[in-house]
């Protein structure tokens, strides 16, 4: 992946694309704000709440070894930034788009929200 002045960001969602390669929910707890919250679908079910859901699908369906994921910094201010992540092939075999607000806390990027859709290959 090619850097760009948005290397910083692009750092945290590339950790986010290796914790779920790894299946890792410790690593993604690195990437994620204690407080961060997620909504979207998965197929057509509306999944919402706190990010809790997204580690308890990660320890459901496992890691995804052949993950691929392109990641796009589409805002960036001083303290906080909107950023796309494209995958292909999640551990239950999934393809999809999320959008993650992240905020600069104490000079550390995290994710204080995902927004998600899976799509239909």
């Amino acid at each position: 992946m090619e850097y760009s002045q948005d290397s910083e960001i692009i750092s945290v969602l590339e950790n986010y694309a290796a914790a779920l390669r790894a299946g890792s929910i410790e690593q993604l707890q690195k990437t994620f704000h204690r407080d961060a919250i997620m909504y979207g679908y998965w197929d057509q079910h509306l999944i919402e709440g706190g990010i809790a859901n997204l580690y308890d699908s990660v320890a459901r369906h496992g890691s995804a070894p052949h993950l691929k994921a392109r990641v796009e910094v589409l805002h960036k201010s001083e303290n906080i930034a909107l950023a796309r992540l494209e995958y292909e092939n999640n551990a239950a075999g999934k393809d999809g788009v999320d959008y993650h607000s992240l905020i600069k806390i104490k000079g550390e990027w995290k994710v204080i929200a995902k927004l998600f859709q899976t799509l239909e290959k």
